[in-house]
């Protein structure tokens, strides 16, 4: 049995190869498949393993879940069309294989964007509050009275305060 032979491919290329996907995709959608089911679909985004065997294409659609649905009918069924054009426009060895799926960042959008309003609204109510606040006792609540009148900030009658302190020996 003969080992099938892998081959790395530059990832540059395979980039390139991928971008290239997309733009094809998006374009034969736009002008050669005419399927009714077919949504108002944007193709976001396209990826390709390293062996240029397999591609997985992104994409969003504007609408319902019924539209989503028929847009991804739609594309299942006009596969084989879309994969012949991108073989024969990339001019691989074998056609890669298309696989493709739904590009949920619309609804990751919403969901950042009511956090960010929401984290906005609490912020606004902490500025409105702070505005209004006052301390709840003194400026310096730390200082003692007898300090702010003899205006001494010496520790010398403090308990320790004549110890040695001895860092970095040994206690044997």
């Amino acid at each position: 049995m003969a080992a099938e032979v892998f081959e790395m491919t530059d990832p540059a290329k395979v980039r390139r190869h991928a971008e290239r996907v997309k733009e094809l995709v998006a374009s034969v959608v736009r002008t050669q498949v005419k399927d009714p089911r077919l949504g108002m679909i944007t193709i976001t985004d396209a990826r390709i393993t390293a062996d240029l065997r397999e591609a997985t294409v992104f994409y969003t659609v504007l609408g319902d879940a019924t539209a989503q649905s028929g847009t991804a009918a739609a594309l299942e069924s006009a596969k084989g069309l879309l994969r012949s054009t991108v073989g024969k426009a990339l001019g691989l060895r074998h056609s890669p294989s298309l696989a493709f799926v739904h590009d949920d960042v619309t609804e990751h959008v919403k969901h950042i964007d009511d956090l960010l309003a929401t984290a906005r609204s609490a912020d606004a109510e902490v500025q409105r509050r702070a505005a209004g606040a006052h301390y709840a006792g003194d400026a310096q609540p730390y200082k003692l009275e007898d300090e702010l009148e003899t205006g001494s900030d010496d520790l010398a009658g403090a308990e320790g305060a004549d110890d040695e302190v001895v860092v970095g020996q040994d206690r044997r």
